[in-house]
């Protein structure tokens, strides 16, 4: 896999190309300000961009920006943002537009090497990664009636399927059969008005799409 790196934290970017190089994958170039993101992914056209959201000069989503303009530029373009903190507005701008391959962890996630080489794959691979905080937090916006719905057991389906996981890592995780999860699944649809679906990646986007709603309101 060929990867953009944008990270102004040297040791952080440098152990990000370490870790990447040794799982076999290749790192085409690195950014370390915001104004370099955008010409050097257009310029490499990566398999998958790792962006951190605050990069210098102005410290505030020049790598988000970037991410987004180049997108629009290679649509398609496989993102992996890095945050310090759960910023909602920023998570609910990449994932709003119901587009494939993007992905949101916090920075601690890089330290924890098989999930974040797992959900970099993932996006790559144009599914959607999301930290767990992240979908917490998203989660935690909403508080109408269709959530209030859901069981215990439902919330938790989904919970692990906006993380983007596929229906028989959801069972491993619950100690269910795959069966049961797609009992499960459908339930959660139903009581959230949104239409099932085959694929797990449709499926993850259509549940953010709806509770981005609630971040956006």
């Amino acid at each position: 896999m060929r990867v953009v790196i944008a990270e102004d934290n040297a040791l952080l970017r440098e152990g990000m190309v370490l870790l990447l190089t040794s799982a076999g994958h290749e790192v085409v170039a690195v950014a370390d300000n915001g104004p370099q993101v955008l010409p050097t992914l257009l310029e490499h056209r990566p398999d998958a961009a790792v962006l951190d959201v605050r990069m210098p000069p102005g410290f505030r989503d020049e790598g988000l920006r970037a991410g987004l303009a180049a997108r629009k530029e290679v649509p398609g373009l496989p993102v992996l943002v890095l945050s310090q903190y759960v910023e909602e507005t920023y998570a609910a701008e990449l994932l709003g537009g119901g587009a494939s391959g993007v992905g949101y962890l916090l920075k601690d996630r890089v330290g924890r090497v098989d999930e974040f080489l797992d959900a970099l794959e993932r996006v790559a691979s144009g599914g959607t990664a999301l930290d767990p905080e992240v979908v917490g937090e998203l989660l935690a916006q909403r508080r109408d009636d269709p959530l209030e719905s859901l069981t215990p057991r439902e919330h938790e389906v989904l919970r692990l399927m906006a993380e983007g996981r596929d229906n028989a890592t959801i069972a491993a995780t619950l100690v269910v059969s795959e069966r049961a999860v797609s009992k499960h699944i459908g339930n959660v649809f139903a009581k959230l008005g949104l239409p099932p679906s085959d694929s797990g990646h449709r499926r993850v986007l259509a549940v953010l799409a709806y509770l981005n709603k609630g971040v956006e309101s």
